[in-house]
């Protein structure tokens, strides 16, 4: 693949510049922010690196496009694709960080931060026995790259930890992995269910009223995508007491609307998508990477498969 003008497109384009700059010589570059974006700029160039598609403009004669974020629903869901066109995303320390994310919520709720956070504004000196991490049954959604590194984390901690994927595929360190079709007998069982899942029309509330009313006062975190999640299910989970808790981290629309419920809910706790963050040192790391493979051939890990949406 012959490249030679690549357009980057993001909140971060400075800092990308000064790392790509010094790497990459032999080619052109545009580093723009999202609201300077214009198809002029696409139409100039070979390749693109952003976040997402922001516009509706006309994407097919670029030969690369190169997500820097995990996700690249922005560029897939309920759009066409033209196949000609490789898409690639960002893979570097998504899985440790989300895994590190998880982790401190539910330690927060087994070690009971809040009861004795409370107990210490009324002056109360009463005990409790936290639970231990190693009895706990997490199920994770999701068995890529992210859910592998969730599963090794927390079953480094002795947890059993268990996956749905759509292949129902075996993976390291997970205890079982279940198909999606054919898990929800078993999710009476988990103490805190972990959505990891990619946003497609298959995973679109695939969080509803049929997963949430099975559960037996469980945690419940995403890191996945909002729209996987309906939210009024969610929140009546919450008041029948299925799910214990919520940590919530991305959401349909983004930022959260200030009316919306989930702000004021006692048991929901809102991170503004900062799970796993692209730094500028790795986004352009693998973006570098990724250019060097392409020109020298080599297979790409993090290449897209357009058709099913990951």
């Amino acid at each position: 693949m012959n490249l030679t003008k690549i357009l980057v497109v993001s909140p971060m384009y400075k800092d990308l510049q000064i790392v790509i700059e010094k790497e990459v010589t032999d080619k052109t570059f545009r580093f723009i922010p999202e609201n300077e974006f214009s198809q002029s700029d696409l139409s100039w160039a070979d390749a693109l690196v952003s976040f997402n598609l922001k516009a509706d403009y006309d994407y097919s004669h670029l030969k690369w496009v190169h997500s820097l974020g995990a996700g690249v629903d922005r560029f897939l869901y309920k759009k066409d694709w033209n196949e000609a066109v490789l898409l690639t995303r960002t893979i570097c320390s998504f899985g440790q960080r989300i895994a590190e994310y998880c982790l401190s919520y539910i330690l927060k709720d087994l070690q009971l931060h809040d009861v004795f956070q409370n107990q210490q504004q009324l002056k109360s000196w009463k005990q409790h026995t936290p639970k231990l991490v190693g009895d706990q049954k997490v199920l994770v959604y999701g068995t890529g790259e992210i859910g592998q590194m969730i599963a090794k984390v927390f079953s480094g901690l002795g947890v059993d930890v268990f996956g749905v994927s759509l292949s129902g595929q075996e993976k390291a360190n997970f205890k079982e992995v279940m198909k999606l079709d054919f898990h929800t007998s078993r999710l009476s069982e988990m103490n805190y269910i972990i959505n990891t899942l990619p946003l497609t029309e298959k995973t679109e509330k695939i969080f509803n009223d049929i997963i949430f009313c099975q559960l037996k006062s469980a945690g419940f975190i995403n890191v996945g995508r909002g729209a996987s999640v309906d939210e009024g299910a969610l929140l009546k989970a919450l008041s029948g007491n299925h799910i214990s808790y919520a940590v919530l981290d991305v959401f349909s629309q983004e930022p959260l609307l200030e009316n919306n419920p989930l702000w004021r809910h006692p048991r929901v706790f809102i991170t503004p998508h900062i799970s796993a963050v692209t730094t500028p040192n790795e986004g352009a790391a693998c973006f570098i990477n990724t250019l060097k493979n392409i020109e020298a051939n080599k297979p790409l890990k993090n290449k897209v498969d357009t058709k099913r949406g990951y």
